[in-house]
């Protein structure tokens, strides 16, 4: 049965995402905590990025596969699987954002949320 996402706890998605991500090799994964700044949609962003659309999807279907098979949830909102250039997974507190490198460096994500507190995650 699906858990509301209210029931989970974000360190444990938070973790769960990281893992995900790193074991499909995303590259340069870096969260954002966003939960002090009041315009902020969510309490906190994941970023990372691929060479290629390929594993840009893989990357997203390993975070879904590992979220809903370990906690038990599934994204509210999913964009960009069509082209898996730039895929956005919103899971309530945590949004993940996988981008082709080159979109990841124009968008510059990090720089535009540049209050957040920032952690950089091993890959």
């Amino acid at each position: 049965m699906l858990k509301s996402p209210a029931e989970v706890q974000p360190q444990e998605l938070l973790t769960t995402i990281v893992d995900a991500i790193r074991s499909k090799k995303g590259e340069s994964i870096t969260g954002l905590d966003l939960i002090h700044l009041n315009t902020s949609i969510a309490q906190y962003f994941l970023i990372t990025h691929a060479n290629s659309t390929v594993q840009v999807r893989a990357i997203s279907e390993a975070i879904e596969d590992q979220v809903n098979e370990r906690i038990r949830i599934k994204p509210y909102h999913r964009e960009g699987i069509e082209n898996a250039f730039w895929i956005l997974l919103d899971f309530g507190p945590i949004i993940v954002h996988v981008f082709q490198k080159s979109y990841r460096d124009f968008y510059n994500l990090e720089e535009l949320w540049a209050d957040g507190h920032r952690t950089d995650f091993e890959s």
